[in-house]
């Protein structure tokens, strides 16, 4: 593949719109004026040591990869197979540019998270960053990693707001227990009915406690939380009453039952 100039990556970073993810292409920034400046990378030095810095023949699941930052982070640690995806066909090209420059052999695909049935593969380490709370079913979403690809671990990040505290939820309460409904730290998850920071795609906003408790909800175990939104986990048993919504691979998760022929 024939060496692309600083001139030729600017021109395709350009042709490919607005950027999300701030990276360095060959000494050019896809997005110098990002309002969260050097996103992700400043995020990710919060917590990238909770990840094994040595991934030699393991396999990656990037949900909602965006422009590949995390994919290609993990392709560095050496990740024999890395899958992105997304659904958004601008992130997607986004990503086979950053990882044609950068050389690296990395899959993307244009797939839903509502979908994951379909790859009929599990994946060493699943990562679910800044997705959840673009998801109108957002349990679901957890529900079908854990059923359909998470094999060992999964990095998971939400944008939170109300409380950091986490309150002591008991097993079980009386039908005229109500009180720990208004505690700040009892697990919220505050729905946005319009738009939030001018993005109608933010349906949801979990509080700590309710990232918490919707990853254990879903048969994973937080095994570190090194970072304020980011919880490292590792699938455990599924439920004990099963996914609420469980999909089955044959009808891309719909009861077909009823359908007509």
């Amino acid at each position: 593949m024939a060496e692309m100039s600083p001139d030729d990556i600017r021109a395709r970073v350009e042709a490919l719109g607005d950027w999300f993810h701030n990276m360095d292409l060959g000494g050019v920034r896809t997005a110098p004026n990002h309002f969260l400046y050097d996103y992700p990378a400043n995020k990710f030095s919060r917590f990238a040591h909770a990840i094994p810095a040595d991934l030699t023949g393991k396999t990656v699941l990037d949900i909602g990869c965006n422009a590949g930052f995390y994919s290609l982070e993990m392709k560095r640690r050496g990740a024999e197979r890395v899958l992105g995806i997304d659904f958004d066909d601008r992130y997607l090209a986004q990503a086979r540019l950053a990882a044609e420059v950068e050389e690296a052999d990395i899959e993307f695909r244009k797939l839903s998270v509502y979908d994951l049935a379909a790859l009929h593969e599990r994946f060493d380490l699943v990562i679910f960053m800044g997705v959840l709370y673009h998801l109108r079913h957002p349990l679901l979403a957890l529900d079908l990693i854990h059923e359909h690809v998470a094999d060992d671990l999964l990095l998971f990040q939400s944008m939170q707001r109300g409380s950091d505290e986490v309150f002591p939820v008991a097993a079980d309460y009386d039908f005229s227990e109500a009180d720990h409904f208004d505690e700040a730290g009892y697990p919220k998850l505050h729905f946005i009915e319009h738009q939030y920071a001018h993005d109608w795609t933010n349906w949801w906003a979990p509080n700590a406690a309710c990232s918490a408790a919707m990853l254990r909800g879903a048969g994973f175990e937080i095994v570190e939380h090194p970072e304020s939104e980011v919880f490292l986990c590792r699938r455990g048993p599924p439920p004990a009453l099963g996914a609420a919504y469980p999909a089955r691979p044959s009808t891309n998760g719909h009861d077909r039952s009823g359908d007509k022929a």
